[in-house]
């Protein structure tokens, strides 16, 4: 078995093309799974968005593209449906996204009111 990156409930392996949460697998196109290597292979670190299309998509980003944006947004989509009490793409506006395994503020407020 290759590279395993684990966050939270989340397991990805770049090598078989696959991401699991809770050991069940999620439904990633292979552009949303690079992506999601991408951030995850740089865990706690803001990855800016020219890094993150370059390292994926393997050329320069175009000023109007919004290419990570839109695949971002998919993952997000994608993760919170799987994993609904985590949040693990956060955006630092004017710099980029940064990957980390943490409990969604809208669990924390669910939680604390009942």
């Amino acid at each position: 078995m290759g590279e395993v990156l684990v966050a939270g409930e989340l397991e990805i392996r770049p090598s078989e093309h696959l991401a699991l949460a809770r050991g069940r697998v999620l439904r990633l196109s292979l552009r949303e799974l690079e992506v999601l290597t991408v951030l995850a292979r740089q865990q706690g670190r803001i990855v800016g968005r020219e890094d993150l299309y370059t390292q994926v998509w393997g050329s320069k980003l175009r000023p109007d593209d919004r290419s990570v944006d839109v695949y971002v947004h998919k993952l997000r989509t994608k993760l919170a449906g799987a994993l609904p009490e985590w949040d693990f793409i956060h955006t630092h506006f004017g710099f980029g996204y940064r990957f980390a395994a943490e409990l969604s503020q809208s669990f924390h407020t669910s939680a604390t009111v009942r």
